[in-house]
């Protein structure tokens, strides 16, 4: 049974369906770069049909930032929507929401111009911020633990797919007939297609879903069996101890300098690569979707790295982490250093020294983002909420800093000034993951750690039906006998089942 639990099945629907997500969302998120310099910068490319558009390089990049400003806001409230609704309805509502705003973007940028098109990115933002805990807590009750990488590595390439499509199908498509307002319209009908099938196929857990069979929700559900008995709904949230957590810190701050580097290239490289580089569109798309693919390549390559290190035993895991997100940052520290000082004579160069940089990269997420659920499984949706959030404060601002310090888009030495500081961030945000980062199941996470919910988990529960418990479970089960003696008037005590009575009682009578 247990190898059948492990073949393909409607968890593996499941994180294709949350791949799928990730890209057609990205599509939508990223293809704005391309698009404003369609729009503005290529007159001589683009379809002579569509009007080209005057905006100064300040209000591009409030255009560029308005999306985070609104995917910041809604992360954590995401966190508790799909608590209580489910990931199904968490994702599909905001995904067509996001599609019909698409749809909505070239009217809206003739009617309101720039500040039109900022409230239209705005909102998007809303939406998509919405989905970022939905997708790692749907991951969560998806996956069982021996497969969480290979699941999130599945799901998660999806970044790395709608990058590439945002980047490399935007230059054709605004050399085509239907010009840069088919961006739009093409990201729209991608989000609506996924609505689809989100809708037929997209199930909240294994326990509520029409597709699975017996033997997948057994597998899935046994493996992710912890031995509690309080229901995950009614684990309080240790506020304090997150907070105060020094290993998640740690992986904020990392997450923090990752973020920072990705808001400025996702959106900023066409500019760069017109600017300093003198590219076309076509071959600026197609440069900047090159060290994607790489990295959703290298992305694969770390993941079987891992598992061999792992499953051969030749480094303890939060070791392996450390060597995984140090080479992540340190090694693309040094490869934007040395972009900065490349011109346009050495553009073979520059591109193929950032297809290696975005390799290097491609191990963050496992040292980083599905760190989260090693760490801290029962407040995984939470927990990417708050990193996301943190981090995404910083997004915002990237393009406004970028804005601030390249007023000519052709001045490689403005360029510079931003490749150095990101390199900065990469160097000091490594040595804090070094000296504190861990992945570790944290104390915190454990379900009676405020001790808040044993009487309700007493009411709902037999405690002498409880499976085989370990010391800890022992432990946590007599402090609900100490708490219950409390609570229950003298009289009903004897109707209460006691732990391990029986027990002491052979033992006495065999002493006899």
């Amino acid at each position: 049974m247990a190898a059948k639990g492990r073949q393909l099945g409607t968890r593996h629907v499941q994180a294709a369906l949350l791949f799928l997500n990730l890209t057609v969302n990205y599509i939508v998120r990223l293809n704005v770069g391309v698009l404003v310099v369609a729009m503005t910068e290529e007159k001589a490319t683009t379809n002579h049909s569509f009007p080209q558009i005057e905006w100064t390089e300040a209000e591009k990049s409030y255009i560029l930032s308005s999306f985070n400003w609104g995917y910041l806001l809604m992360q954590i409230p995401g966190s508790f929507l799909v608590r209580r609704l489910g990931a199904k309805m968490s994702m599909i509502v905001p995904t067509f929401v996001v599609a019909l705003l698409s749809v909505c973007t070239p009217l809206g940028i003739q009617i309101g111009d720039w500040r039109a098109f900022c409230g239209i990115r705005l909102c998007q933002g809303l939406c998509q911020g919405l989905m970022v805990p939905c997708r790692h807590e749907h991951l969560a009750k998806w996956s069982p633990p021996a497969e969480l990488k290979q699941m999130g590595v599945i799901a998660y390439s999806g970044v790395y797919c709608g990058t590439i499509l945002a980047l490399l199908g935007s230059g054709y498509i605004a050399n085509s007939s239907i010009g840069w307002t088919g961006m739009s319209y093409v990201s729209a009908a991608s989000c609506l297609y996924w609505c689809m099938l989100w809708f037929v196929w997209g199930e909240n857990d294994p326990s509520s879903s029409y597709w699975i069979g017996e033997v997948e929700r057994n597998h899935i559900e046994s493996s992710l069996k912890s031995g509690h008995t309080c229901p995950k709904g009614d684990i309080p949230v240790p506020w304090q101890a997150i907070i105060s957590s020094v290993p998640f810190r740690a992986l904020v701050v990392v997450n923090c300098a990752h973020h920072w580097a990705d808001a400025t290239m996702e959106v900023q490289i066409p500019s760069y690569l017109h600017g300093v580089l003198q590219m076309s569109i076509t071959k600026n798309g197609l440069t900047s979707s090159l060290h994607y693919l790489v990295r959703w390549i290298m992305s694969h390559v770390y993941i079987l790295v891992a598992h061999m290190a792992i499953v051969w035993e030749l480094i303890r895991p939060t070791a392996l982490k450390k060597l995984i997100v140090t080479v992540s940052t340190w090694g693309p520290a040094l490869l934007y250093i040395s972009i900065g000082f490349l011109d346009r004579t050495n553009a073979g160069l520059v591109v193929t020294l950032m297809a290696i940089k975005a390799g290097l990269c491609a191990g963050s997420s496992i040292g980083g983002t599905m760190n989260i659920i090693a760490m801290a499984p029962n407040h995984s949706a939470l927990l990417m909420s708050i990193l996301c959030v943190l981090s995404d404060v910083f997004t915002p601002l990237t393009p406004l800093i970028t804005g601030a310090i390249v007023t000519d888009p052709a001045n490689r030495s403005q360029w510079q000034i931003v490749f150095c500081l990101i390199a900065l961030v990469f160097f000091l945000s490594n040595w804090v993951y070094i000296i504190w980062g861990s992945s570790e199941l944290q104390p915190w996470d454990a379900d009676d750690f405020l001790h808040k919910c044993s009487v309700e988990c007493s009411e709902k529960e037999d405690v002498k039906d409880l499976p085989d418990l370990s010391i800890n479970a022992k432990v946590m089960c007599q402090r609900v006998t100490d708490r219950i003696d409390k609570v229950i008037p003298e009289q009903q005590k004897n109707i209460r089942p006691k732990l391990n009575t029986e027990g002491n009682n052979v033992n006495n009578k065999i002493k006899d």
